[in-house]
């Protein structure tokens, strides 16, 4: 049986509709959209340790990846032009499939304990060329490929959700121990006793298989 989800009256379907609830932008705000990574930008993404990646394969379908690594890993190459290593992963390579299928990317760099983000939408392809993945390399581990994104769209993003969210408060001992993945697996396969197991698996993958 097909479901078909029930019409919804208040509905937000055209612009106008959408403005009526969010305003319009200034043009201040407007200013801040960007072509290139300027000099404050350039700043924050060489001190930013984490990245979420957005890609959209060839039907639509979005994924979005965090990244992580030493402040500065993401290597802005000019103005208009990033690199992002890929390192040891799950090799399911979402992202990177998604970008071979669409070349199209989106990202939103972040500095723990700063509450502005910077945003960029772009292009973006795949490189192995070896002289790129030693310039990207920790620990003296080349990348192993990276992703180059070229800008079309920068700007910084103002810090209201994560002071909603207060992300950069004292972590909780308590959720920090958690092991949600091993918590799902343990549930699908129907075996709590399994939850452990893999958590200790995973707490050793994290010491030895980051890089």
């Amino acid at each position: 049986m097909v479901h078909t989800p029930l019409a919804d009256p208040h509905a937000v379907a055209t612009d106008a509709e959408l403005e009526a609830l969010i305003g319009s932008p200034d043009e201040r705000v407007k200013m801040k959209q960007r072509t290139e990574i300027d000099d404050t930008a350039r700043e924050f993404i060489e001190r930013s340790p984490f990245v979420v990646v957005a890609t959209s394969d060839a039907d639509g379908r979005l994924d979005a990846s965090p990244k992580g690594d030493p402040p500065g890993f993401v290597h802005v190459i000019d103005a208009t032009t990033l690199a992002i290593p890929e390192r040891k992963g799950n090799a399911l390579g979402f992202g990177p499939r998604n970008v071979l299928a669409t070349g199209r990317i989106g990202l939103i760099f972040m500095v723990p304990g700063q509450r502005e983000t910077y945003r960029v939408n772009g292009t973006a392809r795949l490189t192995s060329d070896p002289e790129l993945l030693d310039r990207l390399a920790v620990s003296g581990r080349p990348a192993l490929m990276a992703t180059l994104v070229e800008v079309e769209e920068a700007f910084f993003h103002c810090g209201k959700a994560m002071i909603r969210a207060k992300l950069w408060a004292a972590p909780d001992d308590a959720e920090a121990d958690r092991h949600p993945i091993a918590e799902q697996i343990g549930g699908l396969l129907g075996d709590e006793n399994l939850v452990p197991v893999i958590a200790a698996d995973l707490e050793q993958n994290y010491r030895d298989g980051l890089y």
